[in-house]
């Protein structure tokens, strides 16, 4: 009896010990760089890598690694890939100064990881990136729609530069992305929207799809550097590091 207590136990271990194994396997940690180099000024117009696969769970940290530079990571869809998808995820411009001594990071958590999830970068100074083929797939399927297809429909695609929220089809995000001092976060509104803090990288409208607003005007050199009107911006300046939290 106790030979066979034994095996049982044994054999309840192995397996415990298996789906530890595949929920780790299943659940992965997905790096890719926004601007891709830190040693080019500038950085350059990509997503490196470009091409992800990542199922339910998983959590693709995006770092914006150009420097400087200014960046987004905003979802599409493969028919209009330089137009965010309504209901999309966004980050927001992210600006990344010369002096940034912590490169920021927005995470997504994916949720469906049978839907390709497409996605690319709305910045359009000093030319569109989305159009330079700044642009990206999370589970891209076989088939016509391939991310080289996409890549050269962005090529000849307009730029559409309007607000996302932090919750996308497939994809979710739980806060804005995390900087330091040394970058600011620029995000779009309806209204006329200025500077607001989002201590911690939080979010208002987080889960809903919503973006952050605020009231009052911005600098007219921060407008400048972005290409957009200023009437539209809203400018959050996070003065700290903070992780963005998993949705799960």
């Amino acid at each position: 009896m106790h030979a066979a207590f034994a095996s049982t136990m044994r054999l309840a271990t192995a397996t415990a010990l298996l789906s530890a194994a595949l929920v780790g396997a299943q659940n992965q940690m997905v790096q890719v760089q926004v601007g891709a180099e830190t040693s080019t000024p500038g950085g350059i117009f990509q997503f490196m890598p470009n091409n992800l696969t990542a199922s339910n769970g998983s959590v693709i940290t995006f770092t914006f690694s150009g420097i400087p530079g200014n960046h987004s990571v905003t979802q599409s869809t493969f028919a209009a890939p330089c137009t965010p998808f309504k209901g999309g995820f966004d980050s927001g411009w992210v600006e990344i100064l010369a002096n940034t001594s912590t490169l920021p990071t927005w995470q997504l958590t994916i949720t469906s990881d049978q839907i390709p999830i497409w996605f690319y970068c709305k910045q359009k100074i000093p030319a569109p990136h989305c159009n330079a083929g700044m642009v990206g797939g999370i589970n891209i399927k076989p088939g016509p729609n391939s991310l080289a297809a996409f890549v050269a429909a962005a090529q000849k695609a307009p730029l559409d530069m309007h607000e996302g929220g932090l919750v996308g089809l497939g994809a979710s995000a739980s806060a804005l992305p995390a900087i330091d001092g040394g970058a600011t976060l620029f995000m779009t509104d309806s209204a006329t929207a200025g500077p607001q803090t989002a201590a911690g990288g939080s979010a208002a409208g987080a889960g809903t799809g919503a973006a952050p607003s605020g009231s009052g005007a911005p600098p007219p050199s921060s407008a400048g550097r972005l290409g957009f009107d200023p009437a539209l911006l809203l400018t959050v300046v996070v003065g700290a590091m903070a992780g963005a939290a998993m949705v799960l």
